[in-house]
This record gives structure tokens, C-alpha cells and sequence, in this order.
């Protein structure tokens, strides 16, 4: 994220002991270190909320397309139509019962 060498950062870590003091900056510290884990935590937070929502649209454009790609009505119809043929149409008696 930042590009910080070790010099800068002793440097940094100098020029708030002085303005400071020795008192001060443990307090200080801590102060930032709970700010900056509070930052990570609430980005964190949105990251996963937003993944969360891609993965919950992603699920349902496939749910989508899958229902596009399936036309079940069709099917239903058709067999629909073969049962009422099937149905409307008497079975033939087989020509040995009736001699019996």
C-alpha cells in the first residue's frame, strides 16, 4: 500500500518521540494501533458484504439462466397431449375374448 523504507520509518518514530515526549507516546501509539485495527476491521467488513453480494447476484443470473435454458412448460404440454390421446383413445379388445 505505502512504500515506506525502515529509515523512514525510524525517522517518523524519532520525530514523534520529540514533539511528543516519552510520556505521551506509548498512549499515542496504542491510540493510532486501535484506529488503524478499528479502519481494518470496518474495510473488512464491506469487502465481505460486497463479495457476499457478488456471489448472491452471481447465483441468481445462474438461477435465471438456467430457467431460460429450460422450458419446462413445453414438456409438460406435450405430455399432457399424449396422455389425452392415450386416454381418448379405447383400447381394442383382442380378438380371442370375443369368440369366448
Amino acid at each position: 500500500m505505502f512504500d515506506l523504507s525502515f529509515s523512514e520509518l525510524a525517522l517518523a518514530a524519532v520525530v514523534a518521540l520529540l514533539v511528543l515526549g516519552p510520556e505521551r507516546l506509548p498512549a499515542a501509539a496504542r491510540t493510532a494501533g486501535a484506529l488503524l485495527r478499528r479502519i481494518r476491521s470496518s474495510w473488512q467488513g464491506v469487502r465481505t458484504e460486497i463479495e457476499r453480494e457478488l456471489a448472491a447476484e452471481d447465483i441468481k443470473r445462474s438461477i435465471k439462466e438456467t430457467v431460460q435454458g429450460v422450458d419446462i412448460r413445453e414438456e409438460v404440454r406435450a405430455t399432457a397431449e399424449e396422455f389425452r390421446d392415450a386416454v381418448s383413445t379405447e383400447p381394442e379388445k383382442p380378438a380371442a375374448d370375443e369368440q369366448r
